[in-house]
């Protein structure tokens, strides 16, 4: 009987660590999708959709926190019309979500952090009868005898949830803008993006 007691705490002991050893790991999870993006100061502007592409890498502190860090090419800006005149304003970034996240239930999880972002192009497409031309977004408020200032630099919150099931992970966040991405003249914006992405997750 000691033996059989003797054997059960062995493998209780063994079974603890091995779950620690579980609790802090690392892993990384690439990742893509499509973002759903708007600037404000934009009213009755459409959204323009574009990709979102790249990976993370997360380390689980305990339980029921872990932090993650990425780095994402993202396209991003709007859209407006006015009198037949369509135009796409395309600003993409490299973003860098470093996030939170806290695990509520088994696979479902929110998170929240900060995301600074280069910008490393932005220019307008614009559409008129029938012709399509791209310029830069900068010449192209030159040309409306407008200064602007196109921040190389911007930061924004992301605020999101996840389900992970199979090492699959659905992620789903809002990322809001809170530093100018383009002061013109009087006026200034800012991003707000809705993403959503689908990656796998690799244990390190």
């Amino acid at each position: 009987m000691k033996r059989m007691i003797l054997a059960a705490t062995m493998i209780v002991v063994m079974m603890g660590a091995s779950a620690q050893s579980r609790v802090k790991g690392w892993s990384i999870q690439p990742k893509i999708g499509f973002n759903i993006a708007t600037m404000t100061e934009s009213d009755g502007a459409d959204p323009r959709f574009g990709l979102v592409a790249g990976a993370e890498v997360g380390y689980q502190m305990a339980d029921h926190i872990s932090l993650s860090g990425g780095l994402f090419y993202s396209q991003q800006g709007v859209k407006e019309s006015s009198n037949g005149v369509k135009a796409t304003i395309k600003m993409d970034y490299l973003n860098i979500p470093l996030l939170v996240n806290f695990h509520v239930v088994k696979g479902l999880s929110l998170k929240a952090g900060l995301q600074p972002g280069i910008l490393l192009n932005d220019k307008v497409e614009v559409k008129a009868n029938g012709v399509t031309a791209e310029v830069g977004l900068e010449e192209s408020f030159r040309a409306g005898g407008v200064d602007a200032d196109m921040k190389s630099f911007v930061l924004s919150v992301p605020l999101g949830a996840s389900y992970e099931f199979s090492n699959v992970v659905l992620d789903a966040r809002y990322n809001l803008g809170i530093t100018k991405a383009v002061s013109a003249g009087s006026e200034s914006t800012k991003h707000n993006v809705f993403q959503f992405t689908v990656g796998y997750k690799f244990s390190l």
